[in-house]
């Protein structure tokens, strides 16, 4: 199948593991971001405002995609103002596209927070879901911006007739630098600046996080199930967990981490120890570590999201994905999560993001 895709978000996490992929299976990939920067080589970058619908409309004019892979969101102050901006991008892009009626498949990348909830109302809807976390379960009563995005791709689906998918990854593991929601590269940044200070690797999160179970995604892997759900036909028209197929406690992993960098480790003790409190003061530390290691980024906030590694290590219970939905149709695709870990953080030091 010939794909001509069109990646929005293209600079992100999900966008370039997406883009990646495409490319590999011989696919035309335009992708559309803000900024140039973090575009994959070989994808044809796209500039435009996606807050503007003319500015969409301008940029998608004589593209005519056959695939559209929607990896983007913009963060917001409270869930309706994440509904209104995130549904509206949706909306807005599918709309820009549907005078040409080219569109054959539209992937939509949402997340765990399907079940979980939104940022504002993290696992507290009143009863914890249970696990591992199933694509059958029912929506929460909550407002929740990922409702709103499906919501806008199945109605434009039945307006141009297009087919769909929705991929919900647990925590993203890959290189997007300015990403708001970046663990790998945050504990990286942690790490690094725990080495050169001597302080100790300190576990952020909870008890629940600590000793239970957890898996995570990554963005080769979430590529991949984009791609085939969008091209195997039996795939076509649902949605689906997508985590790497092992799983971990931290109590596990985190040492682990801890001997890939060379830094001492402490465990949970008895409380979180959220990393926003202990990287708070850590801008103007890595501003100098990147003058005396020629690192590419001095700005520590670009390379490290502190709140979002807090919320996810600070869940009070721990959190698994069931995978048998893409099994049983044929995706079979395998990830070993620390080597995710250790492949990303060779690729930030290789590239200079980190010392």
């Amino acid at each position: 199948m010939e794909i001509r895709a069109l990646v929005v978000g293209a600079t992100g996490i999900a966008g370039r593991g997406v883009s990646q992929e495409l490319l590999q299976t011989g696919a035309r990939v335009s992708g559309i971001s803000r900024q140039r920067d973090g575009i994959v080589p070989g994808v044809e970058h796209v500039a435009a405002d996606l807050l503007d619908p003319a500015s969409v409309s301008k940029a998608v004019s004589g593209l005519k995609p056959s695939h559209v892979y929607l990896t983007v969101w913009s963060r917001r102050p409270s869930e309706e103002e994440n509904i209104r901006v995130n549904a509206g991008i949706v909306r807005t892009v599918l709309e820009a596209l549907a005078p040409a009626r080219s569109v054959r498949h539209v992937a939509l990348v949402t997340g765990l927070k399907h079940y979980l909830g939104p940022f504002e109302a993290y696992v507290r809807s009143g009863a914890n879901p249970p696990t591992p976390l199933r694509e059958e379960q029912a929506r929460l009563n909550l407002p929740n911006f990922y409702y709103n995005q499906e919501d806008e791709v199945y109605a434009a689906a039945e307006r141009d007739g297009f087919t769909w998918s929705v991929h919900r990854p647990h925590t993203i593991i890959g290189k997007a630098i300015g990403n708001a929601m970046n663990m790998g590269s945050t504990l990286a940044a942690y790490a690094s600046i725990c080495k050169e200070l001597g302080r100790p690797f300190k576990f952020p999160g909870s008890a629940g996080q600590w000793h239970g179970l957890s898996d995570m995604t990554d963005a080769r892997v979430l590529g991949k199930q984009l791609v085939w759900a969008s091209t195997t036909d039996v795939a076509k028209n649902e949605a689906y967990n997508i985590a790497n197929g092992d799983i971990f406690r931290w109590s596990w992993m985190w040492p682990r981490i801890a001997k890939w960098f060379g830094v001492a480790w402490e465990g949970f003790e008895r409380a979180p120890a959220p990393l926003e409190g202990q990287m708070a003061n850590d801008a103007e530390v890595w501003k100098q570590m990147a003058a005396k290691y020629n690192l590419v980024e001095p700005n520590l906030w670009r390379v490290a999201s502190p709140w979002h590694t807090d919320l996810d290590l600070g869940r009070p219970i721990e959190v698994m994905t069931d995978m048998a939905r893409s099994r049983k149709l044929g995706f079979l695709v395998y990830q070993s999560t620390e080597e995710a870990f250790h492949d990303l953080f060779a690729t930030l030091r290789a590239e200079k993001v980190i010392p």
